[in-house]
């Protein structure tokens, strides 16, 4: 992305935004918030300008930030006393950042709900069956409302499964920790953090609005990626383990509980190709994580 006009400021530089901003001139970020004062000093010393935002609280400068902002990415999940941007700086955005022309927000494919494996797209209706998606929905509520009150486009990204260097069934199985749960017909999208950070930037630069699923091409079972990377990379496969018997935490059981498969076709539609189109490509390129 060269556009030289854009002012990005990041809340929540985690994972999958910080992919993005890597793909940025520095001077085109205004700034970006973590709440971690040694990933602070990280930010710093690439040259990123960063501050400390817990929610809690507006967080010293950042007002100021986001009056010089032309772009804003909010990536901080919302939680049961709602979504904490809007919490501390839903006033200074709705009327304040002159120079805002857009709004991307980083969602999730759990606010479609459970479809037992039928396909979704972006015009299904939202059923979320956790509290975590109910709250993403209500999240999703919010900022629209905030962008047509600022008059700006509002571009909400719900990724799938994400993954990529450092994050995936490779580095699972380097450090024991891939398990083969294995759960009749079912299927998860997934997403590889450069496809995110690619979506963005054609987002961003044509400063599109609308809601994009940013999921992969092959919604499937996900015992069947673990094998995969053990064949990729001649690892042992682990062995097959029954859900209904499985020892998980009620978090990740609560992921089982959603069946469905994401189509991606209006973001193609847009004109996106994407680097990583299923799990395949993407573990073929992240094989070196694979200890030699």
């Amino acid at each position: 992305m060269t556009d030289e006009t854009m002012r990005l400021f990041v809340f929540g530089c985690g994972y999958s935004a910080s992919a993005f901003v890597e793909r940025l001139p520095r001077e085109s970020v205004a700034g970006v918030t973590t709440r971690s004062e040694a990933k602070a000093s990280g930010f710093a010393a690439k040259g990123l300008t960063p501050y400390l935002f817990d929610g809690e609280g507006p967080g010293e400068g950042i007002a100021a930030a986001l009056a010089r902002a032309t772009h804003l990415l909010v990536s901080i999940a919302p939680g049961a006393a709602g979504d904490p941007v809007l919490r501390q700086h839903r006033d200074a955005i709705a009327r304040g950042c002159p120079a805002l022309e857009w709004i991307g927000y980083l969602s999730t494919v759990g606010v479609y709900g459970d479809h037992g494996g039928a396909w979704v797209d972006e015009e299904t209706p939202l059923a979320p069956v956790s509290a975590r998606s109910r709250e993403r929905v209500e999240a999703e509520r919010l900022w629209t409302v905030v962008a047509e009150a600022r008059g700006v486009p509002l571009a909400i990204l719900r990724l799938s499964g994400i993954y990529g260097p450092g994050r995936n069934a490779i580095v699972n199985l380097a450090e024991g920790k891939a398990r083969r749960l294995v759960k009749p017909d079912q299927v998860f999208n997934r997403i590889h953090v450069a496809d995110i950070a690619g979506s963005l930037a054609l987002l961003a630069e044509q400063r599109t609005g609308g809601v994009f699923n940013v999921t992969d091409d092959e919604p499937a079972p996900p015992q069947d990626v673990v094998e995969h990377a053990a064949r990729l990379v001649g690892a042992a496969i682990p062995p097959a383990i029954d859900f209904d018997t499985a020892e998980l935490s009620p978090m990740a059981r609560s992921f089982y509980g959603e069946n469905k498969r994401v189509s991606n076709a209006r973001l193609k539609r847009l004109g996106y190709s994407f680097e990583y189109p299923t799990y395949r490509e993407a573990l073929e390129a992240l094989k070196s994580e694979w200890p030699s």
